[in-house]
């Protein structure tokens, strides 16, 4: 997904040091497609760049292939402001908390009375203002292979497997943040994976992981790709104890930009 087009790209932060700003891919108003808010209008402030280099990355743009326009922290909460029947924000990526001024965005829209919602992939921990911490572990089928690789050369597959799961990271914050545990299931073969990590998981925290707080949902960045996996998500979602959560988005506007 490009950068919008409305927004001057810059060749670096707007200070030449990166302070109070942030790579922005897009920031958008729509409607929560995944977990738990599912359906909730939202402002979307999608950061460039990530950890991970998931093969199925439906947001090649941050990641695979970056593309961004600079933004200070003040333009984009006054660009997030202009939505005004918007309560809820979503910040997400890429991977939003690879950047230090995520913190501070995040405190100020906390602090003008947002609801803040952040999409991680749990391996780096913040300490800021999150009301809800959705966190989607990325399990081995993510891993791009010289034959998912989408460049075909495998480069990122030793990095992506060694970096996909920190455990550390994870149990922080599902102590410290209201939370949702979120898998992208591309097969029937990765439920053991999921079991694992849960079970690893509720070993190492005090804190109550209840069934109900992970979401089980269906690789695909198109209607046809998703519907193809649905059904096999849900049943898996219903044999575990878990939920199923659709891509409402994608049900309702399948991969148009900005949505």
């Amino acid at each position: 997904m490009p950068a919008r087009s409305e927004v001057d790209v810059r060749e670096g932060p707007p200070d030449g040091s990166g302070t109070e700003s942030l790579p922005i891919n897009e920031l958008f108003y729509s409607m929560q497609g995944e977990g738990r808010l599912a359906g909730v209008p939202s402002v979307f402030v999608r950061t460039s760049g990530c950890n991970l280099r998931c093969w199925f990355c439906d947001s090649y743009h941050t990641s695979w292939e970056p593309t961004h326009a600079w933004m200070s922290t003040t333009e984009i909460i006054d660009e997030v402001s202009t939505h005004a029947k918007a309560d809820h924000v979503v910040v997400t990526g890429g991977e939003p908390l690879i950047h230090e001024e995520t913190t501070n965005l995040i405190d100020s829209l906390s602090n003008d009375g947002y609801h803040i919602t952040v999409e991680t992939n749990g391996t780096v921990y913040p300490d800021a203002a999150i009301d809800l911490a959705s966190i989607s572990p990325k399990l081995a089928s993510s891993t791009p292979t010289a034959a998912k690789d989408p460049k075909g050369d495998g480069e990122w597959s030793g990095k992506h497997e060694e970096l996909r799961i920190d455990m550390t990271a994870l149990t922080r914050l599902i102590e410290n943040y209201s939370f949702q545990l979120k898998f992208v299931v591309t097969s029937r073969e990765d439920i053991e994976e999921v079991n694992d990590i849960i079970e690893c998981t509720r070993e190492q925290t005090s804190a109550r992981i209840r069934n109900q707080d992970i979401l089980l949902m269906p690789e695909g960045q198109t209607e046809v790709e998703i519907a193809q996996k649905r059904a096999q998500v849900a049943e898996l979602a219903m044999e575990h104890g878990y939920r199923y959560t659709p891509r409402l988005h994608v049900n309702l506007w399948n991969d148009e930009v900005g949505r």
